[in-house]
């Protein structure tokens, strides 16, 4: 048995999207089950489409989720370089064979001969393939031409053939090779295509399993031809569902958030993340719902995944993530909220508030929207307030005023002796109470806020609702 070697590989586009980083984990997990090796390879043979600063996104979002890197450009490895705008001469080399083994072809075609050809195809109601007018050039002129004119080398695929690509998730996939473009494999500017670059790399760098989104079935028989034509043992590509949105749509910038950072700027835990991206397409043995990452190794197999796209429910991972919050010690979520805090608030405040709203967030970026009136004075909203709201909080003021022992113990006795005393429902007297201090209807317990506000800032807000 070869050791089990799996890899993700990036294009250094702009950012680390979350989907990414879901086929990132299950390569890392499947890798780690086995006692393999997990590779990072960077494909940026695209430049433009790279962006500068990316590759360290990527780098830095698998890092903050836990997965660890085997072999990388930033590591190394015996198989590198590890990004492919530093393996051209190895791709040229490979496609220069195929051409020789009579697997790929020499086009001179040019690109306003091509878009001709699409649009003539298009008209008819065809797909716009390559007419594959150079694959029947004599070899000789080929190669004597290809000494002298700018050229690409595309695929030869077979006609009339039906190739069979083997999908451990989906069992066979047959495809019918009429179907199937001429496909380019190595551009005119000497840099691969992807169908080239992915099948050396993976076989050079000894992948043997591979997950990929299923958005690249349609260019698996492409692969397979090209692992049949070198005569090489391809990996087991497995080919992830594209996980949707809840109305089924697939997960996109304008129905969600891709990008694994703005998770993180959210205040979302690596850990709470990384467990619900486990259960996107696959469920724990014992029906599980909280798990650690190595909990997830020692259950999952890629065989185990399921075909069919898995939701991405926010609300979901805002449970999950409350779970994980409220598993901290209140020193440990103190030390998180900081970082989310409103601008210049003292560590003593956020000290005494942390406990009030540990049960309460969902994200660490709740805070400030839960716990702000605590560090500002609340906007004062007339249509919150429930009727009699002067006459109750002018009472109010009168009463607290009287307390010379700020505590939760005697606010609370205070003000429930005044609605007691004057027939007032509790509900609607505290509601106006709560509003008239934090500007919002939903808050941490409104006598406990009080208590670590302060008789001086609790009056003070008082008499703004009542003298404005």
């Amino acid at each position: 048995m070869r050791e089990v070697r799996t890899r993700f590989a990036p294009s250094p586009t702009g950012f680390l999207h979350v989907g990414g980083a879901y086929s990132a984990l299950l390569d890392f997990a499947f890798a780690r089950k086995n006692k393999g090796k997990f590779i990072v390879r960077i494909e940026d043979t695209d430049a433009k489409r790279y962006v500068e600063g990316a590759e360290e996104v990527i780098f830095e979002g698998l890092e903050w989720l836990g997965i660890k890197i085997d072999e990388s450009p930033k590591i190394g490895g015996p198989f590198g370089p590890y990004r492919q705008s530093e393996r051209c001469e190895i791709y040229q080399k490979y496609a220069r064979e195929l051409v020789k083994r009579g697997g790929a072809y020499y086009c001179f075609c040019s690109e306003e001969k091509l878009e001709k050809v699409r649009m003539e195809k298009v008209k008819i109601g065809l797909p716009p393939m390559y007419d594959k007018k150079c694959r029947f050039l004599p070899k000789e002129e080929a190669e004597k031409r290809a000494k002298k004119e700018k050229f690409v080398i595309r695929l030869k695929v077979p006609e009339n053939e039906k190739i069979v690509v083997p999908e451990p998730i989906r069992g066979d996939i047959v495809f019918d090779s009429n179907t199937i473009d001429d496909q380019v494999l190595l551009k005119s500017d000497g840099f691969p295509t992807y169908h080239l670059a992915v099948v050396v790399d993976d076989h050079l760098m000894e992948i043997t399993h591979a997950v990929r989104g299923e958005e690249w079935l349609p260019s698996a028989p492409k692969h397979f031809l090209l692992y049949r034509y070198f005569g090489w043992e391809p990996p087991l590509y497995f080919h992830a569902p594209t996980i949707r949105n809840p109305d089924r749509t697939k997960l996109s910038k304008r129905k969600g958030h891709t990008a694994l950072s703005w998770y993180r700027q959210q205040g979302y835990l690596p850990e709470a993340l990384i467990n619900f991206l486990c259960l996107l397409g696959w469920s724990h043995p014992e029906g599980k719902e909280v798990f650690d990452l190595e909990e997830f190794i020692r259950f999952f197999d890629l065989k185990d995944l399921s075909p069919i796209g898995p939701i991405f429910d926010i609300r979901k991972l805002d449970w999950l993530n409350g779970v994980y919050l409220r598993k901290k010690t209140d020193d440990e979520l103190l030390q998180l909220i900081k970082e989310f805090a409103p601008e210049n608030a003292e560590s003593t405040l956020i000290n005494k508030t942390t406990p009030l709203i540990k049960e309460r967030i969902a994200k660490l970026s709740d805070y400030p929207v839960i716990a702000g009136f605590f560090f500002r004075e609340p906007e004062i909203r007339k249509e919150l307030f429930e009727k009699n709201a002067k006459e109750e909080l002018s009472a109010a003021v009168e009463v607290l005023e009287k307390i010379e022992d700020w505590n939760k113990e005697n606010i609370e006795k205070s003000l429930q002796g005044l609605t007691k005393e004057r027939g007032w429902q509790n509900g609607e007297f505290f509601m106006n109470f709560r509003v008239a201090i934090t500007g919002s209807r939903v808050t941490p317990p409104i006598t406990d806020s009080v208590e670590i506000l302060g008789k001086e800032k609790t009056l003070k807000r008082l008499h703004n609702f009542l003298e404005p």
